[in-house]
């Protein structure tokens, strides 16, 4: 088992609400959403110094970002949208 702390955390009723429907677990729910941000926001770190370094990303790249994320079509965006 990972090594953990406890922390106090305050969120809106409704949030609390919802989350217990959704889980009876409410510390691994919590710890999974913030696993997945931090994530997020590593990667969108690195994806800002690879541009500072390597110039902004074509539009050819982000059509094979997106091709290869979310398949050969992604009919939710234009290949303009960046």
């Amino acid at each position: 088992m990972a090594d953990t702390t406890r922390i106090t955390v305050t969120l809106p009723n409704d949030q609390v609400a919802e989350l217990r429907k959704l889980t009876d677990n409410i510390s691994g729910y919590v710890a999974e959403a913030v696993a997945r941000q931090l994530r997020h926001q590593l990667l969108g770190n690195d994806l800002l110094r690879h541009q500072e370094e390597h110039g902004e990303f074509t539009e050819e790249e982000l059509a094979q970002a997106r091709s290869r994320i979310f398949g050969a079509a992604d009919p939710g965006r234009s290949a303009s949208v960046a």
